[in-house]
């Protein structure tokens, strides 16, 4: 199968734009699926929770949902992608899968980072893994991966693939992701964005480089820091199902969870 990102540079608040500059990157690509960046509709820097509230959108009731359905079923194609989910009174930083024939599900990001903590109610659910037919597939988003527990989770759940929209401005998760993929032998798609929000007094960079790791390590497809473009390669996902490291160790086979009980304290 084919999979790959979509690095672009969202506008804030400009939800039509953002998702018309999504579109015009993904038209034509031949792909099985695509990760978009962390909340790639509606930009990052927010500066009041009013503000990301009059931005969040229901899934799978909302034009960013219904838009990005349709874009699937056009393109054939498998997508993942960020966005402010609204609940009720809550508002999540979530990321949606939607297939071609349309939504399928949402993540709310388990670990908020920053001044996410003003603006989001953390997620309130478990990590998902779906069954798209080529190959599972598992979410996290951004800061997820600083914590090891989120991968490990969604690979002993049976995720092939994991797929992780990111507004990436520490320096670490590409070359963090390298170990992720190596200690849980799946894939990876880290879909970032690019260039630099200013609002007001607050200001942050994006690191761009968004990447595709496969289950030893190796970088398939890297972006550059500030391109806008979509990366695909196509991989073997059967290869994240074999944990065997050699005829004696098996990664998972190999665990000892009764030994890793303080990690849950």
């Amino acid at each position: 199968m084919k999979i790959g990102y979509v690095q672009f540079n969202p506008t804030f608040g400009d939800v039509e734009r953002n998702l018309d500059r999504a579109e015009a990157l993904i038209e034509g690509t031949k792909a099985d699926l695509l990760v978009l960046p962390e909340l790639f509709n509606t930009g990052y820097l927010i500066t009041s929770k009013e503000e990301i509230g009059a931005l969040a959108e229901e899934a799978p009731g909302g034009k960013t949902t219904q838009r990005l359905a349709a874009i699937a079923k056009k393109n054939h194609v498998h997508l993942v992608a960020g966005m402010a989910e609204r609940s009720g009174e809550k508002i999540f930083n979530a990321a949606i899968l939607v297939s071609p024939k349309g939504y399928v599900a949402s993540y709310r990001k388990v670990h908020l980072f920053f001044e996410e903590k003003l603006w989001f109610d953390p997620g309130d659910g478990e990590f998902p893994v779906y069954d798209i037919g080529p190959c599972r597939v598992g979410i996290m988003v951004c800061f997820d991966w600083f914590f090891p527990e989120s991968m490990r989770t969604l690979s002993l759940k049976g995720a092939q693939v994991v797929c992780h929209p990111s507004n990436l401005v520490l320096p670490y998760c590409q070359t963090a992701m390298v170990t992720r993929c190596l200690e849980n032998r799946v894939f990876a798609v880290t879909a970032n964005r690019t260039g630099t929000e200013q609002r007001g007094d607050k200001s942050l960079h994006y690191t761009g480089k968004s990447q595709i790791t496969d289950t030893a390590g190796n970088i398939l497809s890297r972006a550059g820091e500030d391109e806008e473009c979509v990366g695909v390669f196509d991989i073997d996902p059967a290869k994240a199902l074999d944990k065997q490291l050699n005829p004696h160790n098996n990664l998972f086979g190999d665990r000892r969870p009764s030994f890793y009980k303080d990690i849950c304290r």
